[in-house]
């Protein structure tokens, strides 16, 4: 049987693991090809392992093994020629490109690194920059199929509220991070508003605790440890299980199929309640 997006291309930024992946081998399921980009490298701010070569080489098997193909390459979206010529050579592999995912993304706001003030920075060129820079490098291929499109933008609850709630939890990591995170709802709203009459949706979502390694790792842990009050500043309204990436890939192939044809400029909150407190 075939899925809702056979015949369609993906391009998804951050895709070697978590919820990158997750939308990748899902929107394959559901027929797409997809084309991948992941830095695989170390950021000095980020206090947790990125991901590596071999993470992006185990979402193209999971994605193969479905039947689709993909072109996968390590690029950073902080440079917008390189990511501009990933989408370059995907399109001319697969032939199109209808959705765009502007995932990739770092929380340089645990370990001693979140006190330099290059965490900031960090923060604002992969979470804000890259964001934008991603969705420029691609937009000039979902306009030439001119059969309209979605992009989905990935945010975080901390879109809506900052991460660091008293002064012994405020840092630069923590700013950057808070910043970014509501900056690209502007970005969202400028290419809602802009591109609607090419018939191309525009939304984002804002996860609240993923269990993926972002979050999920020592540094972290050390973190909540030394300051409580952030981990319980993170706890969701609702009493479930941690957030499982598949759940935010539920709402994003949402936003991009024929059930969110109506959807544009949507900030939406996946986060339990989260943003409630």
């Amino acid at each position: 049987m075939a899925g809702q997006f056979e015949g369609k291309v993906v391009f998804i930024s951050g895709a070697a693991r978590g919820q990158g992946r997750s939308h990748a081998v899902r929107f394959a399921e559901e027929g797409a090809d997809v084309i991948a980009l992941d830095l695989c490298e170390q950021i000095d701010s980020v206090a947790y392992p990125m991901p590596s070569r071999e993470d992006l080489d185990e979402t193209v098997n999971l994605v193969e093994k479905t039947g689709r193909r993909i072109v996968a390459e390590q690029a950073d979206v902080r440079d917008f020629e390189r990511v501009r010529e990933v989408v370059a050579n995907g399109v001319a592999e697969l032939g199109r490109l209808d959705f765009v995912l502007a995932n990739a993304g770092i929380f340089p706001a645990a370990g001693t690194q979140r006190l330099d003030i290059t965490a900031f920075v960090d923060a604002v060129d992969v979470n804000l920059k890259g964001v934008y820079f991603t969705i420029e490098a691609a937009l000039p291929a979902v306009l030439n199929q001119g059969e309209g499109g979605a992009i989905v933008i990935t945010s975080s609850a901390a879109g809506f509220k900052s991460v660091s709630t008293t002064f012994d939890t405020m840092s630069h990591g923590a700013a950057g991070y808070t910043a970014s995170k509501h900056a690209v709802i502007g970005v969202m709203r400028h290419y809602a508003t802009s591109l609607a009459e090419k018939n191309i949706r525009v939304n984002s979502v804002h996860p609240g605790g993923v269990a993926t390694p972002m979050i999920i790792n020592e540094a972290m842990g050390r973190l909540v440890g030394d300051q409580p009050e952030f981990g319980d500043a993170q706890q969701p309204k609702l009493s479930m299980p941690p957030m499982d990436p598949a759940e935010v890939t539920d709402a994003i192939v949402y936003f991009c199929g024929h059930s969110g044809r109506h959807l544009t400029g949507v900030a939406l909150p996946l986060d339990g309640g989260l943003t409630l407190k």
